[in-house]
């Protein structure tokens, strides 16, 4: 799965964007990922629910909203009753991860957590139960156009072999320094949603770049995606 993050988009056009990497069914975007900052928990400020509920309007591709806020046992409940598809909140900031979970799952979304570059996946593996994705960041929060951090690649191991082994039953996401130099290392390791900022809106053709990043993941591990 490829997942455009918005935040490389232009912000001023957003339900274009959202369309440019739309495409056939199979080929352009499986998700479209939504940084929601609060100039808290990360320093940046970017989107927050009344964009989401517009881009909810505007497009059919299901919505990842990735919360890098404090408080999202408050807060991120509005996002899956929106319509949001997927609504991660960070394991750092949960006050009672569980509980948030639960509710994020009632109001009809998935539920996502997520753990920073330095934040040991070992912490959370009981709490991970309960969720229906992993997103593990390759870069620190708050930023986009960041360098891939390659030693967070054995979390990526480690989930993957949970997974396989029925002991975790989510989906792993990666988001962080995703593009053509990266992508294969990461598919390598076991991940099976890929976030790419820069690498699909900084590209002159961005449904093409969706589509060269998954090829890429493909021929890197046919045998995982030949009947995906």
């Amino acid at each position: 799965m490829i997942a455009p993050s918005m935040l490389s988009a232009d912000f001023a056009r957003l339900a274009d964007e959202a369309d440019v990497v739309t495409g056939p069914v199979g080929e352009g975007a499986d998700w479209l990922h939504i940084d929601v900052m609060d100039a808290h928990f990360v320093p940046n400020l970017t989107l927050g629910l009344p964009v989401v509920e517009s881009l909810l309007r505007a497009t059919e591709v299901p919505l990842d909203c990735h919360l890098m806020i404090d408080d999202p046992d408050r807060w991120a409940p509005a996002y899956a009753e929106a319509g949001a598809y997927n609504v991660t909140v960070h394991a750092e900031a949960a006050h009672d991860p569980v509980a948030l979970a639960r509710n994020l799952r009632a109001a009809g979304a998935r539920a996502g957590l997520s753990i920073k570059p330095g934040t040991p996946l070992e912490d959370h593996l009981d709490t991970l139960k309960h969720y229906d994705t992993l997103l593990i960041m390759s870069v620190e929060p708050g930023f986009g156009g960041q360098a891939f951090i390659p030693e967070v690649l054995d979390k990526v191991r480690t989930a993957r072999r949970l997974v396989d082994t029925g002991h975790l039953t989510v989906l792993v996401e990666i988001d962080g320094g995703i593009n053509a130099d990266t992508v294969e290392q990461a598919a390598e390791a076991g991940v099976d949603c890929f976030v790419a900022g820069s690498a699909v809106y900084g590209a002159d053709d961005p449904l093409r770049a969706v589509r060269a990043l998954r090829e890429q993941v493909v021929r890197t591990s046919p045998h995982r995606w030949t009947n995906a």
